[in-house]
């Protein structure tokens, strides 16, 4: 079953954040989406679950448009894990997880829905923290088990709004693994949003490159980053380095093309 985004544009009212979007991804593919802040990354994940309403173009899951779907299909074909992991109440790791079942069951979970969920807890490493209260883990620990619930809903679609912001360098390769496995394994597509450029690099199938709402680039790592997009989109000078058949991207300086040379004239 393909994600197909065509022609998508979002508007706020004075402002266009979005606009000639066109891209596609295959079950079993991992998609990272790369960009400066502002460039509209966190926009088309929410139009995609549906979280904003986008006033052009379409996003198909197969051949269904996905407007046409209830809020309960969507959950049972998207898992998505947004940047914010603050809860508005109480509720233990276990619990939390569990709630990614909800589109699976009306009134209680069954022994299929609960086995699944430590299934789940196992995969993820989060056994020693299961039945503590999800507000009080550190930052990256929630973030964590919020990948976990997402996963619990057994998604066609994982849609990650930078999943490894908060992670140690530890948790940030253990989390793309999994990630990367389940993907491969179950035939997920994933849509991730993420500011590390050697992790999109050693992980992504396909790379899309934003700038100002649009799509600079889209392609394999080698394709898309180069020193030369690099520069254009983040005004950084960059060096590329292969490393175990892996690109990596050095970071060198910055490039302030809008700075101005003021002369200055001494007496």
């Amino acid at each position: 079953m393909k994600l197909l985004i065509n022609n998508l544009k979002f508007s706020y009212p004075n402002k266009t954040i979005l606009k000639n979007i066109n891209c596609s991804l295959d079950e079993s593919q991992i998609m990272c989406v790369v960009g400066p802040n502002g460039s509209g990354k966190s926009t088309l994940v929410k139009c995609i679950e549906g979280l904003l309403h986008f006033q052009e173009g379409s996003i198909l899951l197969g051949n269904v448009d996905m407007r046409s779907m209830s809020a309960k299909e969507i959950a049972k074909n998207i898992g998505y894990v947004p940047q914010s992991t603050r809860q508005l109440f109480s509720s233990t790791v276990f619990d939390t997880i569990l709630m990614g079942r909800k589109p699976y069951y009306s009134w209680a979970p069954s022994e299929e829905d609960l086995d699944l969920v430590i299934d789940v807890i196992t995969k993820m490493d989060l056994e020693n923290i299961a039945f503590e209260d999800f507000n009080k883990l550190s930052g990256g620990q929630q973030q964590r088990v919020l990948i976990a619930r997402a996963l619990a809903q057994q998604p066609k679609i994982l849609l990650l709004d930078e999943p490894t912001s908060a992670l140690d360098i530890s948790h940030q390769l253990e989390v793309m693994e999994i990630i990367h496995e389940l993907s491969h394994k179950n035939k997920i597509q994933v849509f991730m949003v993420i500011h590390d450029l050697n992790l999109a690099a050693r992980y992504a199938d396909k790379i899309l490159m934003l700038k100002a709402g649009q799509i600079y680039a889209i392609g394999s790592a080698n394709e898309v980053l180069t020193q030369n997009n690099i520069e254009e989109v983040y005004g950084v000078e960059s060096k590329i380095t292969i490393c175990d058949d892996c690109l990596s991207v050095i970071p060198v300086k910055r490039i302030d093309k809008s700075r101005k040379e003021f002369k200055f004239n001494f007496l």
